[in-house]
């Protein structure tokens, strides 16, 4: 199976869902040189959004990743309201969808202070690397640890940029 992010991207934008993208796309969209082999975001957890982003799922066809196909599983905003993450592999690749990632309170938080870029021509929230940085100290697993440096170096050369295009006064 291809990994296709940005027609995952096209989909949710089609369901007008309301998210902002994090992990690893999240930091190579802002410049980060990591790859990444699976789209995350982080989804607003309203009931109108559940629906959006069931109906999105649904015409991805997002099954459960790691689990049997056998293993019932109902995809609609009641199930989505029941959880809070879920980890899809869909007709497009690998796509986990978080209501509240570690180290976060979720999307409010996360959208308040996003960047809007564009992705395939699409417009996206994008978590902003403090938020990103926060993730992955709180995750703490090995290769969050590995790609904090990553993250890190990225907050400085944005910081660097945003001096250099400062008016000076």
């Amino acid at each position: 199976m291809t990994f296709d992010p940005f027609a995952i991207v096209r989909v949710l934008a089609a369901h007008e869902v309301r998210y902002v993208l994090i992990g690893g796309l999240a930091a190579v969209s802002q410049g980060s040189p990591v790859i990444t082999n699976d789209l995350d975001v982080c989804y607003d957890r309203r009931v109108d959004n559940l629906d959006r982003l069931a109906a999105a799922l649904r015409q991805m066809h997002a099954r459960l990743r790691g689990v049997e196909d056998d293993v019932p599983f109902l995809l609609d905003a009641q199930t989505l309201r029941a959880g809070d993450s879920f980890t899809f592999i869909t007709d497009h690749g690998p796509f986990d969808v978080l209501g509240t990632p570690s180290g976060t309170t979720g999307y409010d938080a996360l959208a308040g202070r996003a960047t809007r870029v564009e992705l395939d021509g699409q417009p996206v929230l994008v978590a902003d690397v403090d938020d990103l940085i926060a993730m992955k100290l709180a995750a703490g697993r090995d290769k969050d640890v590995l790609g904090l440096a990553h993250l890190r170096a990225l907050r400085e050369e944005l910081q660097d940029r945003a001096t250099k295009d400062r008016p000076i006064s």
